[in-house]
């Protein structure tokens, strides 16, 4: 398996036969100053409905879309949407946010969107074991990088990707993954935009895996 991320809560996951995953494909604009979304895919997931994570036009072929909570099968991979919060205030500022969980090539993917609270034991249940987690770290918006420390925590990964930090092509009142990885072991910096991974080398304790964005300015 592939992993590419464009930018943002973007990434394109490719399974070794080709399938292809977009996960919350943003809009330009605003904050958001990455390059467009210019992937074709066969599935996109929307963890919610804010601009610069359901851009779904901008994803290329005729990919099933996934949204909203429970179990739903597309392109014979079945996700599933656990409903979370897009702050700490039961949605009072925000709305909903859906964790979508899901397996490729035998592993099994995490992605939380703009997850904006620690998730509680019921929440934690539901998302069961995790391999890799698609983890948003800035702040602000979302989760910041104690809670998100505090995420990890609960759901002990094998692989944690950061996502949802300032960088070049965000220009969001948001922390950059420095505040995220500091004090922490296993951590990586890929020093580009795409990793692999099989399921027979995934490391035996929580590592963090740093792209770069591929769509950076």
């Amino acid at each position: 398996m592939k992993i590419k991320w464009l930018g943002h809560a973007c990434f394109l996951i490719t399974s070794r036969d080709g399938l292809r995953v977009v996960t919350d494909p943003y809009a330009v604009g605003g904050g958001i100053g990455y390059a467009p979304v210019d992937e074709a895919a066969d599935v996109v997931s929307v963890s919610h409905s804010h601009d610069d994570h359901n851009n779904i036009s901008a994803v290329q072929g005729k990919p099933a879309v996934v949204r909203g909570s429970g179990r739903q099968t597309a392109a014979g991979i079945e996700f599933r949407g656990i409903d979370t919060y897009h702050d700490g205030v039961q949605g009072e500022q925000r709305g909903t946010n859906r964790v979508f969980c899901f397996t490729v090539d035998d592993i099994r993917l995490c992605h939380l969107g703009d997850l904006g609270h620690v998730l509680t034991p019921e929440q934690v249940s539901e998302i069961g074991s995790v391999d890799v987690l698609f983890l948003p770290v800035g702040g602000f918006y979302t989760i910041d990088a104690d809670e998100a420390g505090r995420v990890c925590d609960l759901l002990n990964p094998r692989v944690v990707i950061p996502m949802h930090f300032k960088t070049s092509g965000c220009a969001f009142p948001i922390a950059g993954v420095d505040d995220f990885l500091k004090g922490r072991e296993g951590v990586r910096r890929i020093g580009g935009r795409e990793m692999e991974l099989r399921r027979d080398n995934l490391p035996a304790a929580t590592g963090i895996a740093v792209l770069e964005p591929a769509l950076a300015p």
